[in-house]
């Protein structure tokens, strides 16, 4: 294979896309029903597709809450990845995590452009840890085509089964885009943290850590939802959430606590004009 300049397809997937062209071996990874449903609503599945990228994540950024000698001197208690105060927090992170899921996605949407597809279906997001700080950033999905002259201007993804999207397109809704939102926020554990989260303060709340995981959250909706107008959505559906918490010392008694939220889904748009959407029903009878 000659090397590969980083731009546009692999030597591989170039391979992959003329060996498709030649033999017309259609491949997928919907399920019977899902590719069932996409034929039902006028898409083919017309192979599979991927993406991915190993990235190096060496520069987290300066991580700490900015909490020195007892003064919040750069921080305030609780400091996120979108929130404009420098020397703190892990926005670095955070970018390197949108480059990583934006650049698997991107180059599996120009396979399926290389197919004529246009869409992908049923889109899988994985990451693997491989070692010394590098991480692998992977999307799977199936590309369809459209059996109808009305032509999407790009091509959608979705993480959506092949038979949640026929719904959907009975519904009158469409698929846009796979979006997503991730936050990483920081707190420090202040004298009222400590305390109440030490052996022996019984059943209550920790108020500090309430405050860090519904900041952390909101943030990562936050996100989402700018993706999704970013997209010319109408709406959206969320399909998985996910949180991680964990300390780090950035000093000698200095303790905090970080969390990472995220928020993964799939941005729609309305094309069904009516009152109510159309509907089908099946009609089951006794065989009597």
């Amino acid at each position: 294979m000659p090397e590969w300049d980083m731009q546009g397809l692999p030597p591989v997937a170039i391979e992959r896309m003329r060996r498709f062209a030649r033999t017309g071996l259609r491949t997928s990874l919907l399920t019977v029903p899902g590719a069932v449903g996409v034929q039902s609503v006028g898409f083919d599945p017309v192979g599979e597709v991927m993406g991915c990228i190993v990235e190096h994540i060496g520069w987290n950024g300066f991580g700490g809450c900015g909490y020195y000698g007892g003064f919040g001197m750069f921080g305030g208690p609780t400091i996120t990845s979108s929130g404009s105060r420098s020397f703190v927090g892990f926005e670095p992170y955070v970018d390197a995590l949108y480059h990583g899921y934006g650049s698997a996605l991107g180059r599996m949407t120009q396979e399926a452009a290389a197919m004529d597809a246009d869409g992908v279906v049923g889109v899988r997001l994985s990451v693997s840890h491989l070692g010394n700080g590098n991480r692998e950033f992977v999307a799977l999905g199936t590309a369809v085509r459209a059996r109808s002259n009305q032509r999407p201007g790009r091509v959608f993804t979705t993480d959506l089964a092949g038979q949640d999207v026929a719904k959907l397109l009975r519904a009158g809704w469409v698929p846009c885009a796979l979006i997503y939102g991730i936050s990483v926020a920081v707190r420090h554990d202040d004298w009222a943290t400590q305390r109440q989260a030490s052996w022996g303060a019984g059943n209550t709340e920790v108020a500090g850590y309430t405050e860090l995981l519904l900041h952390v959250r909101a943030d990562a909706r936050h996100r989402f939802g700018a993706q999704a107008r970013s997209a010319g959505a109408d709406a959206a559906i969320v399909s998985a959430m996910g949180l991680e918490i964990g300390e780090i010392t950035p000093s000698d008694n200095h303790r905090d606590h970080v969390a990472e939220a995220t928020v993964f889904g799939t941005a729609l748009a309305g094309f069904h004009r009516g009152a109510t959407a159309p509907t089908h029903s099946l009609t089951i009878m006794p065989l009597r």
